[in-house]
C-alpha cells in the first residue's frame, strides 16, 4: 500500500509502539476533543495518561494496528470486537490518504472478528472526523451519550454514533 510517494506497512503494534503510540494519539485527541469533551474529560486526559494507555494497548492486546511510513510510526487503529475505539495519525500525514487506509483496516478487523457491523463514536463538534467517515461510507446514526473513562468512573460524552456494514455475513 502507498500514499503518495512512500510505502505504508500495516502490523499489529508491539511494545516497543507504545511511545510512538502516544505521541500521535495525545495531540491528535487534543485536536479533536477539547472544547468538544466535558472538562471532567480533559482532566482524565492528561497528557501522562496516554503513555500509560499506549503501553497497555499494545502487544498482547492485539487490538492495536500500526501504520508505518518509512519504518516509523505514522498512525494506529485499535478495534475491540465491532467498535473502531481510536483512528489517529500523526499531523504530517493527514490529508495524505492514510486515514483511510487506517480505516479501511479497522473495518476488515471487525469483518474477521465475526461482525457485521462496525460502530464508531465521534464527539458532536468534532466536525473534521464527521466528514472523514461520512465521505467514508460511514453513516450517523445521531446523538448518544458516549461513557468515556474517567478517573473516578465513567464520563458522559455527547456523540454521534457511526455505523457501517463490513460484512454480508455468514
Amino acid at each position: 500500500m502507498s500514499t503518495s510517494d512512500e510505502t505504508v506497512l500495516l502490523r499489529p503494534a508491539t511494545p516497543e509502539d507504545a511511545r510512538a503510540v502516544a505521541e500521535i494519539w495525545y495531540p491528535g485527541w487534543c485536536d479533536a476533543h477539547l472544547g468538544n469533551v466535558p472538562d471532567e474529560l480533559v482532566v482524565a486526559r492528561a497528557r501522562e495518561s496516554f503513555w500509560r494507555r499506549a503501553a497497555q494497548r499494545v502487544g498482547d492486546t492485539g487490538d492495536t494496528t500500526v501504520a508505518t511510513v518509512g519504518g516509523a510510526v505514522a498512525g494506529f487503529v485499535m478495534v475491540v470486537g465491532d467498535e473502531v475505539e481510536q483512528v489517529y495519525l500523526a499531523a504530517r500525514h493527514r490529508g495524505t490518504g492514510l486515514a483511510g487506509v487506517l480505516l479501511a483496516e479497522a473495518e476488515r478487523l471487525v469483518a474477521a472478528n465475526g461482525h457485521e457491523r462496525a460502530w464508531l463514536a465521534v464527539v458532536a463538534g468534532n466536525a473534521r472526523a464527521r466528514r472523514f467517515y461520512e465521505r467514508n461510507g460511514w453513516a450517523d446514526e445521531g446523538l448518544f451519550d458516549h461513557h468515556a473513562e474517567g478517573t473516578d468512573g465513567p464520563i458522559s460524552v455527547p456523540a454521534h454514533r457511526y455505523v457501517k456494514r463490513v460484512s454480508s455475513g455468514p
